[in-house]
């Protein structure tokens, strides 16, 4: 299969949104229960995705057919890390098609080229229970797991883990 990596433009949102909850509906069910998998992979704005921005680097994925998957950087850190860090990882969403092909290591490796580019020397990131291992393969530590309200159902607790990595090259 061939695949590109690319720096996202403003008419790819709306293809991000296809693509974005089919991993948590195809992926997620193996850390997370059918009630918190529901709650994650409600449907998208495509104005929700900051891939026109000063403050971010938006890439996706693309076969010969379709967007198969997404990542995004933001140059600053939030204030949410419990560890100091200088960027952060904001995304990383690969159809469940083509899961375990390096498609994921591809999209982290032109985010992080990019942070190196933009002189941030740490980054940050929430990754999924289930998104912990390619993180992990990136050097990544695990920093904390956090218990987090699903912003968009009340009541949902989802359970990242809090990773960093605190010098990138």
């Amino acid at each position: 299969m061939d695949v590109s990596v690319r720096e996202a433009v403003p008419g790819d949102a709306h293809r991000i949104c296809d693509v974005h909850p089919a991993p948590i509906k195809g992926l997620a069910g193996q850390s997370y229960t059918e009630e918190q998998v529901a709650a994650w992979a409600h449907d998208r704005d495509p104005n929700d995705y900051a891939i026109v921005s000063e403050d971010t680097y938006f890439v996706v994925a693309e076969d010969e057919t379709a967007v198969i998957g997404f990542g995004w950087l933001k140059l600053d850190a939030g204030e949410y890390f419990q560890t100091e860090v200088e960027g952060e990882i904001t995304a990383i969403y690969i159809h469940p098609s083509v899961t375990g092909q390096g498609i994921g290591s591809r999209i982290y490796t032109e985010l992080e080229t990019q942070a190196i580019r933009q002189n941030i020397a740490s980054l940050g990131l929430w990754a999924s229970l289930n998104a912990v291992p390619l993180y992990e393969a990136q050097g990544y530590e695990n920093v904390a797991e956090h218990e987090h309200i699903h912003e968009h159902q009340d009541g949902i607790e989802l359970t990242p883990v809090e990773m960093a990595k605190q010098s990138i090259q």
